[in-house]
């Protein structure tokens, strides 16, 4: 199912099933009620002939529909649709997820993207429903709900940390989407809140759609974890963030239905790039039964899929960050990248004021001045890692969701001590992209060989190869005792 092309059909059936699996996927709009919903909104069905299918909240509202305020369709998980895809409409959606209109408007994302406003407004509209500026304010609306129903932050400081240029536009949208006051929402909210947050602190529930493998996210956030910046303890993993506005520090503890995250930001117009970021981290727009349904065909990973269903593919949180790291690490074991990545932090990092974290990872151009100072290891690999800096620093290698995979690799390629594993594996992290398959890895060939995985053609596994990556590279750890097969979400929220 495209977003252009949603079967009337199959999303009836879902609506009339109340299929939680499609929630994010579509929106149902009711005419008879002017509502629109997620595919399990537990109200009655409508008749089919009083219902719509689109593709975008976005949509939604630009129709006239009003968000319904039973199952709160903007607060579903997102659309697999924009990571699988890789076309104009997909790496817009990314961007404007990530918050490029609030910074630099239309203009700016059109100029990424590598295309004129006009044609990329006309782009969208015509595969969306709707253009930059409207999916957009359906993302400053729903950022404006988190706030108002989760902090005690005044209204005329959510109207500016969610986006809007007034406090009037931000009280007309909020009553046109949700249909109530930003006033009574909060009201209403408070009578189901829990313990309240700390003062500067949001607490949020990511949705994600189930099976999610808990402990493959365990293990690979615990495993990469660098001391200073990040830390793993008792099921929670926390780390320091560099946003566009400024430092935050977050919290994630994988539950049953959702992911808790405690953001603490220095400039609250960060949360949603910031819940953004959270989300890529985690691959929690991901479709787990689509991505298991077709994996477990093969007779080489139907095992893996049945006893790790819903692995994720972790994105990242900053892309820069990434590279760097990754180079770092090349030709040396992950506690060794670890301990290196942790001198560095420590010394040239930004200090954070948290009790369990002490910098953020340091800016890129930070590290091309002073990086000699602090590297070690072979000239050739701190070279390289210095001119990566510099061209990540003057903006001649650019990295960010809204690139094509080719493209990408391509320039990463370009430069010297960036080889195809990098390459490819910075790609899939930083693009989300399910399609990469990781065969020049050497934990993954071992776990190809193990499990009897042909990876010569690998066409079977094609769009998730990403995956596929993922379950042959957990097989091979786990098989040599590095993976502990028991973290799982199966611990109460504890408050």
């Amino acid at each position: 199912m495209t977003a252009t092309h949603l079967d009337f059909d199959r999303c009836y059936r879902a609506v009339s099933s109340r299929d939680a699996r499609f929630d994010g996927q579509f929106i149902t709009a009711v005419r008879t009620t002017g509502i629109y919903c997620r595919p399990s909104c537990p109200a009655i069905t409508p008749k089919p002939g009083n219902v719509s299918f689109l593709p975008t909240a976005a949509a939604a509202q630009q129709a006239g529909y009003r968000a319904c305020r039973r199952c709160l369709p903007d607060a579903a998980p997102g659309s697999p649709l924009w990571n699988v895809r890789s076309d104009l409409a997909a790496r817009a959606m990314r961007l404007i997820s990530d918050g490029a209109v609030e910074r630099g408007g239309v203009e700016s994302l059109s100029a990424s993207l590598g295309y004129s406003s006009r044609h990329l407004t006309r782009a969208l509209t015509a595969e969306l429903g709707a253009g930059p500026l409207a999916l957009a304010r359906a993302h400053r609306a729903h950022t404006a709900r988190l706030l108002i129903q989760t902090t005690a932050m005044p209204m005329s400081d959510i109207a500016f940390a969610a986006g809007f240029s007034s406090i009037r536009q931000f009280n007309d949208t909020v009553r046109e989407v949700f249909a109530v006051a930003p006033s009574t929402m909060r009201t209403e909210a408070a009578k189901l809140a829990d313990a309240p947050p700390a003062k500067g602190t949001v607490s949020l529930r990511l949705p994600y759609r189930k099976p999610l493998d808990a402990g493959w996210l365990a293990w690979f956030l615990s495993g990469h974890a660098v001391t200073g910046m990040e830390r793993w303890s008792d099921g929670e993993y926390r780390r320091t963030l560099r946003l566009p506005r400024g430092c935050g520090v977050v919290a994630l503890c994988v539950l049953p239905e959702y992911v808790r995250a405690e953001l603490t930001l220095r400039d609250m117009r960060d949360l949603a790039p910031a819940v953004a970021r959270l989300r890529h981290l985690l691959d929690l727009d991901a479709d787990p039964e689509a991505v298991d349904g077709a994996l477990a065909v093969d007779p080489a990973l139907a095992t893996s899929v049945r006893a790790a269903p819903g692995i994720r593919v972790p994105g990242s949180i900053d892309a820069d960050e990434l590279l760097l790291r990754t180079m770092i690490g090349q030709q040396i074991s992950l506690a060794a990248a670890s301990t290196q990545t942790a001198r560095l932090v420590a010394a040239l990092g930004a200090p954070v004021d948290d009790p369990h974290l002490t910098h953020s990872f340091p800016g890129t151009d930070v590290i091309a001045a002073r990086g000699r100072e602090v590297l070690t290891g072979p000239a050739r690999r701190i070279d390289a890692v210095i001119g990566v800096a510099e061209a990540l620093a003057a903006g001649t290698l650019t990295l960010h969701a809204g690139r094509t995979a080719e493209d990408l690799r391509a320039d990463l390629l370009s430069y010297k001590g960036i080889g195809p594993w990098t390459a490819d594996y910075v790609v899939m992290r930083t693009l989300a992209d399910p399609d990469v398959l990781l065969d020049t890895d050497l934990v993954v060939r071992q776990g190809a060989q193990a499990m009897g995985a042909d990876l010569t053609d690998s066409s079977r596994w094609t769009p998730w190869r990403s995956y596929a990556s993922m379950h042959l590279w957990r097989n091979a750890l786990a098989a040599r005792g590095a993976l502990d097969p028991t973290p799982t979400p199966d611990t109460e929220d504890k408050k």
